[in-house]
């Protein structure tokens, strides 16, 4: 079974689907190896950790689809990339998508920002018009083919053009093709039941950051207002990030980390990574034996 059909199967079942975001391979083994069904990539995470710069558009799409292939797979769970606007006009929205589904891509989210794109907790941000982000669901609708990938729509228009005209877009992005709509960053819980209200037979994410504009909701109270999917995009990279400062900033001061007790073993680790696998399959065809 695909990626993709895996995916919407899950769509099609009872609950909410929790869906964390990670930026490498190692937090979507993690994530896999915890028990999520699905896994997501971060824009914000991956520009973070692989170009050290913030979510404002500096990624291309030749660097987010490294990224996001080879995360995908490393892991045998559904994997839904963030790929931004797509990366152009329509015509790039089609490349972007092929590749997306060669890759083996369970879904993509496309938003409707200007580019380059920013955060969507972000201040500043600018949209593209409505009628310009339906082709773009329409061409990416038809470039997936037979294949099953998910098709999440994104608008980021609540911040510069308010909540009514963010719901515009996301009826019209849903007709044009969109399997789930995203309508990032409301403001309140009031926002949040408005939108559960006006799309009640449409799969609709919720997006929490810490810290950012929405409401920390949890699965439950968001599956109770009609929400389907909630991601929790930078949870891992902001934990890792406060856990690396601590240990590091130890090394520094005490010039040893055997009082930091925040390790996995390196045991554990060993295991995560498939050691004894790859160690089993050099003694089977006799690596290391000399001649």
């Amino acid at each position: 079974m695909s990626s993709g059909k895996k995916l919407r199967d899950l769509l099609k079942s009872p609950g909410i689907m929790i869906i964390p975001g990670v930026y490498d391979c190692l937090g979507a083994k993690l994530v896999e190896k915890l028990g999520f069904n699905v896994v997501a990539t971060s824009g914000f995470g991956i520009a973070a950790s692989t170009l050290g710069l913030p979510d404002y558009g500096f990624l291309s799409v030749t660097e987010m689809l490294y990224s996001v292939g080879r995360i995908a797979k490393s892991v045998s769970i559904p994997l839904i990339a963030d790929m931004d606007t797509g990366y152009g006009n329509v015509l790039n929205v089609i490349r972007t998508v092929q590749d997306a589904v060669q890759l083996g891509l369970a879904g993509i989210i496309l938003e409707d920002q200007e580019w380059p794109k920013k955060c969507g907790h972000f201040e500043g941000k600018r949209v593209i018009p409505m009628k310009e982000h339906v082709g773009k669901i329409q061409a990416a609708f038809q470039a997936r083919g037979d294949s099953s990938l998910v098709i999440i729509a994104r608008t980021d228009a609540r911040a510069p053009l308010g909540l009514e005209e963010a719901m515009r877009r996301g009826r019209a992005y849903v007709e044009a093709g969109a399997d789930v709509l995203f309508v990032e960053a409301p403001q309140s819980v009031e926002e949040l039941q408005t939108i559960a209200s006006n799309f009640g037979d449409v799969p609709l994410v919720a997006n929490i950051v810490e810290g950012g504009k929405t409401p920390s909701l949890s699965a439950s109270e968001l599956e109770k207002l009609g929400f389907k999917i909630v991601f929790f995009p930078l949870t891992a990279l902001l934990a890792v990030t406060k856990v690396m400062t601590a240990c590091l900033s130890q090394l520094k001061e005490q010039g040893t980390t055997a009082n930091f007790h925040e390790l996995i073993s390196f045991q554990d680790f060993q295991e995560l990574m498939d050691v004894p696998k790859y160690l089993q399959l050099e003694q089977q065809f006799g690596m290391g034996k000399g001649v």
